[in-house]
C-alpha cells in the first residue's frame, strides 16, 4: 500500500497529464458531492414548502370556518335586534293604547262627574257625598283600593278632608266650582297635614264639578307640577 502511494505521488510529480486527470477527477467529485447536497436541500425545501402549504390550507380553512361562524353570529344578532325592535314597537303601541284608554277613562270619569253632579241633587246626595261613593266604586273596580273599602270624610288636626283613605293613603277634595289654581294649593296644605301625621306621601285627588274656562289650563299645569290628579266635570264661561 505504501509503495502504491509513493508511485501515485511520483506520477503526480512526473506526469503532467496524469496530474491534470487526477485534479479533474477530484474537482468533478467535489462538484458531484455539492450537487448531491443541493439535491438533498432541495428535497428538504420542497418538503417544507409542502408542509407550509398544508398549514396555509388549514389556516384558510379555519378562517373560512370563523368567517362562517361570524356570519351566523351576525345573523343571530340581527335576528335578536329584529325581535327587540318588534318588542319595542309593540310596547310603544301598548303604551299608546294604555294612554288612550287612560284618556278615555279620564274623559268618561269627568263626564260622569259633570253629569251626576246634577243628578246627585235628585238622589238626595250632596256633590261631596256623590263623589265619595262614585270614586270609591270606581277605584275598587280598577283595583286601586281594596274591595270593601271606601273614601270617607275625616278631620285631621282640625282640618276637614272630604275625601280620605288611610290605606292606601289618599287625600282629596270635591269642590263645586273653581276659578283659579287656588283649589290645588288648598289641597296641598291638607296633604301636608296628612303627610306629617302618617309620615308618608299621600295620593292627592282634586274633583271639580265646574271650572271657569280661563282657569282650566292653569289648574292642570299647577296640578301636574305638584302631583295632584285633577278631575274636571265641565268647563264653564
Amino acid at each position: 500500500m505504501e509503495s502504491l502511494k509513493r508511485e501515485f505521488l511520483e506520477l503526480l510529480d512526473r506526469d503532467l497529464e496524469f496530474r491534470y486527470a487526477v485534479a479533474g477527477y477530484l474537482g468533478l467529485s467535489e462538484i458531484l458531492k455539492r450537487l448531491d447536497m443541493l439535491a438533498e436541500e432541495q428535497v428538504k425545501l420542497r418538503e417544507e414548502q409542502i408542509r407550509l402549504r398544508e398549514e396555509q390550507t388549514k389556516i384558510w380553512t379555519e378562517i373560512k370556518r370563523l368567517s362562517e361562524c361570524q356570519t351566523k353570529i351576525w345573523e343571530e344578532i340581527m335576528k335578536v335586534w329584529g325581535e327587540i325592535r318588534a318588542l319595542r314597537e309593540g310596547q310603544i303601541r301598548l303604551e299608546r293604547r294604555i294612554r288612550s284608554l287612560e284618556d278615555s277613562f279620564s274623559s268618561l270619569r269627568s263626564a260622569m262627574i259633570g253629569g251626576f253632579g246634577e243628578l246627585s241633587r235628585f238622589a238626595g246626595l250632596t256633590f261631596e257625598e256623590f263623589v265619595r261613593k262614585f270614586l270609591s266604586e270606581y277605584m275598587r273596580r280598577s283595583g286601586e283600593i281594596p274591595s270593601g273599602v271606601e273614601l270617607v270624610r275625616s278631620i285631621i288636626d282640625g282640618e276637614e278632608i272630604n275625601l280620605f283613605l288611610e290605606e292606601p293613603l289618599i287625600v282629596g277634595e270635591a269642590t263645586g266650582y273653581a276659578e283659579s289654581a287656588e283649589e290645588v294649593r288648598k289641597l296641598l296644605r291638607k296633604a301636608d297635614i296628612v303627610r306629617a301625621r302618617y309620615s308618608r306621601e299621600p295620593r292627592k285627588i282634586l274633583v271639580l264639578l265646574s271650572v271657569r274656562r280661563d282657569a282650566v289650563e292653569d289648574i292642570r299645569r299647577v296640578a301636574g307640577e305638584v302631583g295632584v290628579e285633577p278631575i274636571i266635570g265641565r268647563v264653564v264661561d
